[in-house]
């Protein structure tokens, strides 16, 4: 069996950033800095700003270089130094990876309308542990995966006794309260963050049920209605009116 072929593809810079992270004692915690706390738009804003007027100058992206198989929502992290460099930003914004926070700056619809959004480096990271852990699992146990109960044929959430670890308590970027869940595929292994709950309130709070569409990506509503991407995802169908995972 082959697993998490995706999960170990694409992955170098961020599991990079990752590394220093933990090598400078710095991980789930560094969420409650007074800086990461701060309302997004006042950062988002002005590296928009820069991001737009580097694109009008140059014709290209400030954005750091990443693999074809480097997920969407991932794949466009912005280069700070070359934002500076063309003196389009004095500083890095202060939650910013680069600046000791915990988000990394990225661009949506890179190729049409390029927007800034965030990365929770938070929840990446959570899934890299988790991840490990699930991995282990399945190799000690002939191929069986750490599985509760099932959303449907393809996905299921991860079972965190059989894994003997604590759910990481972290807490979706879309709402603050409530901690993020787990899924993974069934066949496969790779774990995801579980977006189903945050697209349904998004979809709810903004009567868009009637203008769904059977094959829209719901992920897409997310970034839409939010500063952040959904990292560590797979898509979401409008199924039995739910959102469900998608292989």
């Amino acid at each position: 069996m082959t697993i998490n072929r995706r999960w170990t593809q694409g992955r170098s810079l961020l599991l990079a950033l990752i590394l220093v992270i933990l090598l400078t004692g710095c991980a789930y915690p560094q969420e409650l800095r007074k800086e990461n706390q701060i309302n997004p738009a006042e950062f988002i804003t002005v590296v928009q700003q820069a991001v737009d007027t580097f694109h009008t100058k140059s014709g290209v992206l400030p954005i750091k270089n990443s693999e074809m198989s480097t997920p969407l929502y991932e794949k466009y992290v912005i280069d700070f130094p070359k934002l500076k460099k063309m003196n389009l930003l004095s500083t890095v914004p202060a939650n910013a990876f680069e600046s000791g926070g915990v988000f990394i700056y990225v661009l949506v619809d890179a190729e049409t309308k390029p927007v800034v959004k965030l990365m929770d480096l938070s929840a990446y990271q959570s899934v890299e542990d988790v991840q490990k852990k699930v991995n282990d699992y399945i190799v000690k146990h002939g191929g069986n995966m750490p599985q509760t109960v099932s959303q449907n044929d393809a996905f299921a959430y991860v079972d965190f006794k059989l894994l003997g670890m604590k759910q990481p308590e972290i807490k979706s970027v879309y709402n603050r309260k409530n901690a993020i869940t787990y899924i993974l595929n069934k066949q496969t292994g790779e774990v995801s963050i579980d977006y189903a709950m945050d697209i349904n309130t998004f979809i709810q709070n903004n009567a868009l049920t009637n203008s769904l569409k059977p094959d829209q990506d719901l992920r897409q509503i997310l970034v839409e209605k939010s500063y952040f991407v959904p990292i560590r995802s797979v898509a979401y169908a409008w199924q039995d009116n739910q959102p469900m995972p998608q292989k």
